[in-house]
């Protein structure tokens, strides 16, 4: 009988798992360059579609919310305005899409090499980074152009930079340890970005939804997120107290995003 040699993780503790991704960090680095070369190799465009997507999307929806339904965005422009909104929006919808897939679209190798699963939907948040990083460009050139200048509140868009981040990382490793039981929520997810895309405070401010409605909303933490991203780089009207709720669930949903995946992890490379 042939001798077998299975490679199993080792005991699962926060503090190993962490120890493993620094360990295996190359191999995280190494996914996240080859996803974004992918995704533009084929491309005539190239890396131009990071561009071109979220000044379509800016485009269509400053006519609709601010030229069709007259909302109002303060003293802001209306353009500089939306497109923050774009910016925290379009980083949060890439990481949930593409780390919800990203486990199932990686099965060969989940299958034939040991690794922290955990790094692959983490490769995509950082795979998102660099389209984020081009619409912060033209974010930047925009500022220029109307002359507004962050203050010492832009010290604090870091912080929300990180919570978008935990909320796409969030949605997508719910989504991806589901969908590898039940392959029906690939389908929901598209659903689930249309709607969030009218529940966000995306081209309009989180002020305009009635003060009944205001806790409920911001039960939605990428609300705050995208409202803090306005109050760090223009100045806007500070968090509401509601906000931090948000915040608070999302780090409830974070941890047990976490604990939820590493438990399916033990049976992936099976299920699949």
């Amino acid at each position: 009988m042939q001798n077998r040699t299975i490679i199993e993780p080792h005991a699962s503790s926060l503090k190993h798992k962490l120890r493993e991704l620094w360990q295996y960090r190359e191999l995280l680095l190494m996914l996240a360059y080859r996803d974004f070369r992918v995704k533009y190799a084929q491309a005539f465009l190239g890396f131009a579609w990071a561009l071109i997507n979220p000044l379509i999307n800016l485009i269509l929806l400053s006519f609709v919310f601010h030229r069709v339904a007259n909302i109002s965005t303060g003293e802001a422009p209306p353009l500089l305005f939306t497109l923050i909104g774009l910016a925290g929006w379009t980083y949060f919808s890439e990481v949930f899409s593409t780390a919800g897939d990203s486990i199932i679209g990686a099965q060969q190798m989940v299958k034939k090499i040991y690794f922290p699963r955990l790094i692959i939907p983490l490769s995509k948040a950082i795979t998102a980074l660099i389209d984020l990083g081009i619409v912060l460009l033209l974010l930047f050139l925009m500022l220029l152009y109307y002359r507004v200048t962050p203050g010492v509140n832009l010290l604090f868009f870091p912080l929300f930079l990180l919570l978008a981040m935990m909320a796409g990382l969030t949605g997508g490793l719910w989504l991806s340890a589901l969908t590898i039981r039940y392959r029906d929520f690939k389908y929901i997810s598209p659903i689930f970005l249309r709607i969030g895309i009218f529940i966000t405070p995306i081209a309009y401010p989180a002020s305009a939804v009635p003060e009944a409605y205001q806790f409920w909303y911001f039960l939605n933490p990428l609300a705050g997120i995208i409202e803090g991203f306005r109050w760090a780089l223009i100045g806007a009207a500070p968090l509401p107290v509601h906000a931090f709720t948000g915040f608070a669930l999302l780090i409830i949903l974070f941890l047990t995003s976490l604990l939820y995946f590493s438990k399916v992890e033990e049976v992936i490379a099976d299920v699949l």
